[in-house]
């Protein structure tokens, strides 16, 4: 703990290269201010308020270059396994009452079957709308009453926020590059009369501890800045829009590994990742019927499958695009490689900690970046574990 950082509030926010910042030692670098950035750096102030903060984000608050501003904002139990159902029940309750508002809302999630299995009951009787659902051909349905949606961009805005009030300092518009343990090199960026995004000047600074929270880019910064290998990888999820009317009390629907979101209006589709992406890997739109779309291959053939049963997705209201900028996309990190894995955090060097929210963020991010606070300040109890 340094003595020139007292148990103050709020932090300081410097936001362009106009607000003079004088380099200092922190005792925690938190590197990313998205969602999983922000609720580490809030937990951290909470948790353990002796330690200094500093969160670096290298464009705005929340950055509308990474996922977390398009994540689907959907949080189910049907995807956490039993040991972890505490987790997800303490995640609910803070993304209901600790963050103010972010657009929480309880809405059921039906998912839809074609054959019988435990729990599942007609999806006749769930008055679905025909123009989404066939129940002919998707006959049976789980129902997660519990189900909630939330926005992840207002979540990462109000923890980022509530960080500062406890006296967090966040630095904007400036990228970060690990000069091995201990150490960052900060690029304070700023725009040309010609806009074109320059560095303005760099710092360099120490701190004890570094939270590497750079979404897909964290396992590449960490692997190309401190030579470590890791196991993860990370893949371009896209949603596209179903514009079928949808209300407040609209319920969330899956069906063919699908998701769709009542949101704005309509619906967004939230396809499945299968497999990682290979290195080098462009995001571009293939081909349906010879017409271009803006839609990846992969996600094409999802939606083709699933339109007989899902009646929307064969018409006029899915939104293709034309090419890959006309549909909104995202990198996503994959922790361990896997579409399946939920959030996780690992130090990949001494006092450096990778932290990974991926395709399961929605439900168990902020259970994983509050676990990596406490971590990193030394407790050893959970308040999950008490429920």
């Amino acid at each position: 703990m340094h003595s020139d950082f007292p148990h103050r509030a709020p932090g300081r926010v410097w936001a362009h290269t106009g607000q003079p910042f004088e380099a200092r030692e922190y005792d925690v670098l938190v590197l990313g201010a998205g969602r999983m950035g922000t609720l580490c750096a809030h937990a951290l102030r909470q948790l353990a308020p002796a330690l200094s903060v500093l969160l670096v984000e290298a464009g705005g608050l929340p950055n509308e270059d990474g996922a977390t501003l398009l994540a689907p904002g959907v949080w189910t139990a049907l995807d956490v396994p039993a040991p972890r159902h505490a987790e997800a029940r303490w995640v609910r309750a803070q993304l209901e009452t600790a963050f103010g508002d972010v657009s929480f809302q309880t809405r059921p999630l039906i998912d839809l079957h074609a054959t019988p299995g435990a729990q599942r009951r007609p999806s006749r009787d769930l008055n679905l709308d025909p123009a989404m659902v066939d129940p002919a051909a998707l006959p049976w349905a789980t129902v997660d009453e519990q189900a909630a949606t939330y926005r992840p961009g207002a979540l990462a805005l109000n923890a980022a926020q509530a960080a500062i009030r406890l006296g967090a300092d966040l630095l904007l518009n400036t990228r970060a590059h690990l000069h091995g343990p201990g150490r960052v090199r900060l690029e304070r960026l700023t725009v040309t009369n010609t806009h074109r995004v320059v560095v303005h000047e760099t710092h360099h600074v120490a701190a004890q501890t570094i939270v590497v929270a750079l979404g897909a880019d964290g396992p590449g910064a960490a692997e190309h800045d401190l030579g470590v290998h890791t196991t993860h990888a990370r893949a371009y999820r896209q949603s596209p829009r179903v514009n079928v009317p949808s209300q407040d009390t609209t319920p969330l629907l899956r069906a063919h590994g699908l998701t769709l979101r009542p949101q704005h209006g309509g619906y967004t589709v939230i396809p499945p990742i299968h497999h990682r992406d290979p290195a080098g890997y462009v995001p571009a739109g293939g081909r349906l019927t010879g017409v271009p779309t803006g839609l990846r291959r992969e996600t094409l053939e999802d939606l083709v499958a699933a339109m007989e049963s899902l009646p929307a997705l064969g018409t006029a209201a899915l939104e293709t695009g034309h090419s890959a900028s006309d549909v909104p996309g995202a990198w996503l990190a994959l922790p361990a490689g896997d579409p399946h894995a939920p959030p996780q955090h690992e130090e990949v060097a001494p006092h450096v900690h990778l932290l990974l929210g991926g395709p399961h963020a929605d439900t168990l991010g902020p259970a994983t970046a509050h676990d990596l606070a406490a971590t990193i300040a030394g407790l050893p109890d959970r308040p999950w574990h008490a429920r």
